[in-house]
Order: C-alpha cells, then sequence, then structure tokens
C-alpha cells in the first residue's frame, strides 16, 4: 500500500552515492536496507536517547528479528532521498518499525523492521520496559523529549558535571583543574535531560560586566550532538539573561563550533585565541 509523507514525522535524509548504484545508476537493493538501519540510528538520537546508555540503563538490548523490504520505484544516482520511519507496534517484547523511502513526494521503498528486547548475556526475550514504551509512545504523539532545568549549582550539580567531565575532560583532554571552577557556584547553569533522566546538554551563565553576560561550559552529549539540544541549552541561557536585564552576551567559542553559534546570531569580536590549549574565538550577540 503506498504510503505518505504526512503518515511520518521521523524523516532521514541522504543522498545516493556512487558505490550504491549498479551500472544502470539505480540503488542495488540491499543498500535499502543499509538506509534504514542508518535512520534508525538517528531515529534514537531524535529520541535523546544515546543507544548505549540508554540499553544499559533499561537493562536489555534490542535485536533486529525480522526485516522486509518493498520494492515499487527505484532511487538512482545523486537522488536525494528521506527515509521514513515510525513505530507502528510494541507487543509485550517486540517492537515494531515501519520505514518508507521518499524522493520528493513518491513513495520508492517500504519496510518493516521488527525488533525484540532481549536480556544481553542470555539473549532471551524480556518484557519492553514501559520507559521505553513511553518515550516511543509520547514521541509518535509529538511530545517533547526533553526536560530543561534552569536553575543554581547545587540543584543541578550532579547531571552538569558529569556530562562537562565526559566532554571535556574525557573527550578534550582539558585539565580536570581548569574545567572546574568556584565560578560555577555563582552562575546560572542550564541542564537538558532526556527522558530517562540523563543529561543530554549543559551550558552557564557568568556576568561578564554590567549588563553583559558570559556563556560558557556548552557541552553536548558526543552521540547527540546536531541534533538542537545544544542550540535549546544556549537558547535557555539567552533567556535567564534577558530576565536578568542583560543587553548582551559573550561567550569563547571553540572554532570547531564557530559555524553553531554564527547561525545562532553571534558574531566573532577580535583575533582567535588559545585556551586550555584549544583554539578560540570570543563571539558576541546582543540582546
Amino acid at each position: 500500500m503506498p504510503l505518505k509523507r504526512s503518515d511520518f514525522r521521523f524523516f532521514h535524509r541522504l543522498r545516493v552515492r556512487w558505490a550504491e548504484v549498479d551500472m544502470q545508476r539505480i540503488v542495488f537493493n540491499a543498500h535499502y536496507l543499509m538506509y534504514f538501519d542508518t535512520a534508525i540510528s538517528d531515529y534514537w538520537r531524535a529520541l535523546a536517547l544515546p543507544y548505549t546508555e540508554a540499553m544499559e540503563h533499561l537493562e536489555g538490548d534490542l535485536y533486529v528479528v525480522k526485516a522486509t523490504v518493498e520494492f515499487h520505484a527505484s532511487a538512482t544516482l545523486d537522488d536525494q532521498i528521506d527515509v521514513a520511519l515510525r513505530c507502528t507496534r510494541i507487543g509485550s517484547s517486540s517492537i515494531t518499525f515501519t520505514g518508507a523511502i521518499f524522493r520528493g513526494d513518491h513513495h520508492l521503498i517500504s519496510s518493516e523492521i521488527v525488533y525484540v528486547f532481549a536480556d544481553p548475556a542470555s539473549q532471551k526475550s524480556r518484557p519492553v520496559p514501559q520507559d521505553l514504551r513511553d518515550i516511543l509512545l509520547g514521541y509518535e504523539a509529538g511530545e517533547a523529549m526533553t526536560d530543561m532545568a534552569v536553575g543554581d549549582w547545587d540543584a543541578l550539580r550532579t547531571g552538569a558535571s558529569a556530562l562537562r567531565s565526559r566532554v571535556f575532560i574525557e573527550e578534550q583532554g582539558i585539565d580536570p583543574a581548569i574545567e572546574l571552577d568556584a565560578l560555577d557556584a555563582t552562575a546560572v547553569h542550564a541542564l537538558l535531560r532526556n527522558r530517562l533522566g540523563q543529561p543530554v546538554a549543559t551550558g552557564r551563565l557568568l556576568v561578564h560586566a554590567a549588563g553583559v553576560g558570559r556563556i560558557g561550559r556548552m557541552a553536548v552529549h558526543r552521540v547527540l550532538r546536531g541534533g538542537r539540544y545544544g542550540q535549546q541549552v544556549l537558547e535557555a541561557l539567552i533567556g535567564a539573561a534577558r530576565a536578568r536585564g542583560d543587553t548582551e552576551v559573550v561567550l569563547h567559542a571553540q572554532r570547531s563550533a564557530e559555524g553553531f553559534y554564527r547561525r545562532l546570531g553571534f558574531a566573532p569580536q577580535g583575533e582567535p585565541f588559545e585556551e586550555a590549549g584549544i583554539d578560540h574565538i570570543e563571539m558576541v550577540r546582543r540582546l
């Protein structure tokens, strides 16, 4: 049965590459399953769930027990296609996803993928945890997948410090003595958690000068970057700066994140510099 784009709220966009097509520039059939598998990874990111940590929290894992593909028309070289997914059934221990591939509004491919939730050691099926059931049903119903908290260090220390340690100390090799400082006690903090209560993004707001806020310690869980979670934290901190009467905010952006801040209204000022062994640029946004 033909599916419509309006049947789905999750889409993963990609472009067909040379390695995925035959001599007629038509996609090899086996690649469609790869497209759906890649889209499933992004589906979990849309749920704000770092997959490995989420499954450890839920004390299980998901295993594919069935995957079908139905071919209606072919994708070809350089096509821009959208891989759509929705969770259509949650049984006692199984989760079924319906998938479709579209070129524009043209429905090319259908798929059904069935997972079973199981114990990782024995691989014996287990009931789908209620938390996971609620998250999947909530996402498909359009509910928020995250919760934002803005407050002081005493209230948000546990989640914020754990995430900052993972990003700045473990990933980037920054000295813990530099990352954790006395300014945390005076800052306004923002902490974004997923529906399992796991921290996914954080940042802080300091007083830089009269009427000027300084945003820093922006950190997003590694596997969730690019999913607008950092933007949510940044907007929460800007909102806190506005609420206290600041007229502008400044920050020291890592050069690799400069484009992210530009897109959100920040402009560079001054010359690049090194901080904690990493190249930075100061950026400012008027409120």
